[in-house]
């Protein structure tokens, strides 16, 4: 346990200003003694500025960020989804963003002598958000964890204390989380600086939703949680997303265009006026050039598919334009073709999966090719391997303008508000309260910008496919929009995760791809069906993943031998 925390602080000052430059200049940087720092609320912001990295804030990924899970496929089989992971033998759990954020808490108050609480407030949110997130990180990881506020030395007794539990853990988050939105500012700012109080609450949200969640679903298994109150949480969970819902500062983008807008939101190159994008980051190569943690390509990246694709599993999940699932429809278009299943759908389909007909490339001489060009040289080289043959789109901008190896300025799409609807639905529904009013709320908005339907509780259509047929069809079918609105952003297996649902969509299962008849070169295997099965040799039987086991990390066993009073995670 004592790896935990004997480290040393180097701090990477992420935000440009000359008054953080001159404090910069006054002390080594491998040093933190509470006589250097926190005297003034712009050092408390430099010292802030190392929390906005990547760790905590993750871009919006190459190709997207669902290859963990059952919505998109890459060259090989994830290893959490093979079942083939093994215990950690060495490493630490990472407390030691823990131990820095402590150091701010236990060093701010001498700010307090020589400034009014006003001048410093935004910082010590931001502190209470960073202590939120970074415990929300490792709960999701290890499930009970060590609840430390304070800076600890090598020889603290408390470094030999035992795992807290979860659900003690979500409480301390959710506490943590309050006490930012107290803090942070209430404007809207341009998204790309500092976080919000509005932020605060969206991640409330998810972390409530999370834990009821997983409090309900695990109930009984090896991950289950004493004394669960998991409507404690769903209540938490829709009563944040709701006061930011109602704030009335954010709104979902729409130009009115239901064909392109959802797709549009994401090749964007600027956010800072944007109604639907709470936070992003903004790549600004004459300042991050050469500095490796702001290495970016995502458009140059995703030109071509490089052995990363959409499942049909989720290609399926898209409604007919009528609102009705594909099964039984007659306006489904069938399998043979991408042009015919792209037919009649809901528009975020062909607005996430590339089809033929849609602009692939505008060239620098103004000529322009399209997607059925990078479909005919589907598997002729490495860059245009598709395992699953849809190609990604979303988060993609055709202009090869736009496009540069290494360091391009594709901004990263980190937190917007369509989240916070959809968390206050699926919270709602499972507490049982779910009313059309709210709908009208929350998914409209979303279905609005496409031009789908509405969902009308009274009149949920039966889907044979049901990813959960023994939940009722409402759950279901909010579990289907949140699978088609968050598609590619990194959502999915945490979803997985919360609801227990691995036995239903992960184990003894294979992704497919579509119809390979489709495509002139295929060195992929093919189901009974014609299906794209790139899987089949590698795991013949269908994902192994370990449900007693595997919907958790392994605690590093050389931390179990510091510290006799840590156990090891269930299955390992």
């Amino acid at each position: 346990m004592k790896k935990y925390f004997i480290i040393t602080t180097i701090f990477t000052v992420l935000m440009n200003s000359a008054c953080q430059n001159d404090f910069l200049d006054r002390e080594p940087l491998d040093a933190t003694t509470s006589d250097v720092f926190f005297e003034t609320p712009g050092q408390m912001r430099a010292y802030l500025n190392t929390f906005y990295n990547r760790k905590n804030f993750p871009k919006y990924a190459n190709h997207g960020s669902d290859f963990n899970s059952d919505n998109e496929v890459a060259g090989t089989p994830d290893i959490r989804l093979q079942g083939t992971r093994v215990v950690s033998t060495t490493g630490t759990i990472g407390f030691g963003d823990v131990r820095r954020i402590n150091f701010f808490f236990d060093n701010y108050r001498r700010v307090e002598a020589n400034h009014e609480l006003e001048e410093y407030q935004q910082y010590l949110g931001e502190a209470y958000f960073f202590r939120g997130l970074i415990y929300f990180n490792l709960m999701q990881s290890y499930g009970d964890i060590q609840i430390i506020t304070k800076e600890l030395n090598t020889d603290s007794p408390e470094l030999y204390n035992p795992r807290d539990p979860r659900n003690k853990v979500a409480d301390f988050i959710i506490q943590q989380l309050d006490s930012a939105a107290i803090y942070l500012t209430a404007d809207k700012t341009s998204g790309a600086g500092r976080i919000n109080r509005w932020m605060a609450l969206l991640i409330q949200s998810r972390v409530a939703l999370y834990e009821g969640s997983w409090e309900k679903y695990h109930d009984g298994t090896p991950f289950g949680v004493d004394d669960a109150d998991p409507d404690k949480y769903f209540t938490k969970a829709a009563e944040a997303a709701e006061e930011l819902i109602d704030g009335g500062v954010y709104s979902i983008y729409s130009t009115g265009n239901p064909g392109s807008d959802y797709k549009d939101l994401f090749s964007l190159l600027d956010y800072s006026t944007n109604s639907e994008v709470m936070f992003w980051q903004n790549f600004d190569q004459s300042v991050t050039q050469g500095d490796g943690d702001f290495t970016n390509d995502r458009f140059f990246r995703m030109k071509t598919p490089t052995n990363k694709t959409i499942t049909k599993q989720l290609a399926d999940t898209y409604l007919c334009t009528d609102g009705r699932p594909i099964s039984g429809n007659t306006l489904f278009g069938g399998y043979n073709t991408l042009a015919s299943e792209a037919e009649n759908r809901d528009p975020r389909f062909y607005q996430t999966i590339a089809t033929p007909d849609q602009v692939w490339q505008i060239l620098p001489d103004g000529d322009i090719e399209y997607w059925s060009d990078a479909y005919n040289k589907l598997n002729s080289t490495a860059d245009y391997n598709a395992p699953g043959g849809y190609i990604i789109q979303k988060g993609y901008n055709p202009n090869t303008t736009y496009h540069v190896q290494q360091y391009e300025e594709s901004p990263g799409l980190i937190y917007r508000y369509a989240e916070a609807l959809l968390n206050f639905a699926e919270a709602r529904a499972e507490l049982g309260t779910l009313s059309q009013a709210d709908i009208d709320k929350s998914i409209k908005l979303l279905r609005d910008r496409v031009g789908m339907p509405n969902l009308v509780l009274s009149d949920i259509a039966t889907d044979p496919n049901w990813d959960f047929p023994d939940l009722p069809p409402v759950i279901n079918e909010i579990r289907r929009e949140r699978r088609v609105e968050l598609a590619a952003e990194g959502f999915r297996w945490d979803d997985i995760a919360r609801w227990a649902a691995a036995d239903e969509l992960i184990v003894g299962t294979r992704p497919k791809g579509f119809k390979a008849s489709q495509i002139a070169e295929n060195p992929f295997p093919v189901d009974e069906n014609g299906f794209l099965d790139p899987f089949r040799n590698a795991i013949p039987e269908g994902y192994g993943f370990k449900l007693d086991r595997d919907y958790l990390n392994s605690i590093p066993e050389s931390e179990i031998t510091l510290n006799d009073n840590l156990t090891q995670n269930p299955g390992w």
